[in-house]
């Protein structure tokens, strides 16, 4: 997406292609979170904090309606802990100079009780209290798409790339494969670009099956349960659990996300099943942090995320992905194609403007400037009531509102307990290329992340609504509302 506004804005006839939906596997399936990575910072990747948080910065100028600052308390037990995490956090806020959210700063006991309620009391000496950003990323992946077009790009999702052209052993194009029309055809161009995440060895492959994997791929799992798991809106950040990975609370749209985990894997799917060894792990560290832990039967959701680390060969069959830097790397083919692999939301737009660099001279285009430092997301609106849930929408919100004012039945909700209405459903459809009942549900708006269950007694709305403003018959509906329940049960523990 960022390669495609990056493109497109410097006025190269550009064409994204999905193969899904926009942000289905991994880019929406993250932990939420706009950072610079503090733990980045033990390993010595001064550098990647860098970036990260000068990119922080700019993501919080060019889409505030949705990045936003959470305060995190990482709690101490140990009397020196909370100096060790204090002088670290004072070189996080250093380095991220005038990009700096807030100050860290030490907490005392009684205010890391009052920060999180729910925090187990016995042999706490105190804490630090520190700041980051937190988005929706499928919001902004769907923000970033409306971007690039409208700066001249074409975005298409369920558009599956399936085979390259060549021209003298040079590539030339991509054979396209319409997964909603059925019909295959030919694109061409002087540059393409794979920046397909876990899918960049599929497309490596296809231009050299000879060619050694370049990634070495690993998934994260997060659970979704209530809030008042964690009794107030500060995050926590547990530094170091039992086998040295880090451990997140953090609060998101009035839930509570427990995660990440790091598995190495083998085998890409569309959608990754959590293991009962990570389920473990992540209730397990949180119950020796929260008075009152969530249960399995708490978990309104669980979902999986899968990362495209760039690893170098010596890590290949390592098994700890999580000690794998999560730098960005950049590739050319002796065909041409360019790969760019590994990086994290919180980089995209560097990681675009390094490619698309990258390609002008690799292929001897014309000379453009990036000007996406400045450049304004799609929904940009600079003040932003944060508790109503449709901020996520920005300026466009009031567009939502207008389709229910001037159709009321439009303001009825999708379900008792949320706030989701009609209204949102057909935005999707018209204005944010929702095709199908899992595109709307899970990543236009947020229902299944949110609530698994909650979701699937939507699902035959929104089915209706979609099937009108499509016009489907009844039969897409039933196989609609059959594939998203089947999807959201995987969801469900």
């Amino acid at each position: 997406m960022g390669i495609a506004i990056d493109a497109a804005t410097r006025g190269f006839k550009t064409v994204l292609l999905e193969q899904s939906d926009f942000a289905k596997v991994t880019s929406g399936r993250s932990t939420k979170l706009v950072h610079g990575g503090v733990r980045y910072l033990k390993n010595g990747d001064v550098a990647l904090v860098c970036e990260a948080l000068r990119e922080r910065g700019i993501l919080f100028r060019n889409a505030p309606h949705l990045v936003k600052s959470q305060r995190f308390v990482i709690a101490n037990y140990h009397w020196w802990e909370t100096l060790f995490y204090a002088v670290g956090l004072l070189l996080y806020d250093l380095l991220a100079g005038i990009h700096r959210l807030r100050r860290s700063r030490p907490l005392s006991r009684t205010k890391v009780i009052k920060a999180i309620p729910q925090i187990i009391q016995k042999g706490l000496c105190g804490g630090v209290a520190y700041y980051d950003g937190q988005f929706d990323d499928t919001r902004l992946a769907v923000n970033l798409m409306q971007t690039a077009i409208e700066n001249g790009s074409t975005a298409v999702n369920y558009a599956k790339v399936t085979g390259l052209l060549k021209n003298d052993g040079k590539i030339s194009g991509v054979s396209v494969h319409d997964k909603i029309g059925g019909d295959t055809f030919n694109l061409r161009g002087k540059c393409v670009i794979n920046a397909t995440g876990v899918s960049v060895d599929e497309i490596i492959q296809m231009d050299n099956r000879d060619a050694s994997p370049i990634i070495r791929p690993s998934q994260g799992i997060h659970l979704v349960v209530d809030l008042s798991f964690l009794g107030g809106d500060n995050a926590i950040m547990i530094p170091k659990t039992n086998d040295g990975r880090v451990l997140f609370g953090i609060p998101w749209h009035n839930r509570l996300i427990l995660g990440t985990t790091d598995t190495p894997i083998k085998d890409f799917v569309m959608e990754p099943e959590p293991l009962e060894e990570e389920i473990d792990f992540v209730l397990n560290t949180s119950a020796l942090y929260l008075t009152r832990s969530p249960k399995r039967e708490d978990v309104h959701c669980v979902y999986v995320g899968l990362r495209p680390l760039a690893a170098p060969k010596r890590n290949m069959d390592d098994k700890k992905t999580k000690e794998i830097s999560r730098r960005h790397k950049l590739f050319i083919a002796q065909s041409g194609l360019i790969t760019i692999t590994g990086g994290k939301w919180t980089t995209y737009r560097q990681m675009a403007q390094e490619t698309v660099d990258f390609g002008i001279k690799k292929y001897g285009l014309r000379k453009q400037k990036c000007v996406t430092k400045k450049l304004k997301i799609h929904g940009y609106k600079p003040t932003v009531d944060f508790s109503n849930w449709r901020y996520v929408y920005g300026s466009d919100g009031e567009k939502i509102q207008a389709l229910q004012n001037e159709t009321p039945e439009y303001a009825e909700k999708l379900h008792p307990t949320f706030d989701f209405t009609v209204a949102e459903v057909i935005w999707a459809v018209r204005e944010e290329m929702a095709i199908t009942v899992e595109d709307v549900l899970s990543r236009r708006i947020r229902a299944l992340v949110l609530d698994a269950r909650a979701s699937m007694t939507m699902a035959p709305k929104v089915a209706h609504i979609m099937a009108s403003e499509l016009n489907k018959d009844e039969s897409w509906e039933k196989e609609q509302i059959e594939a998203f329940v089947s999807l959201a049960n995987g969801y469900i523990l």
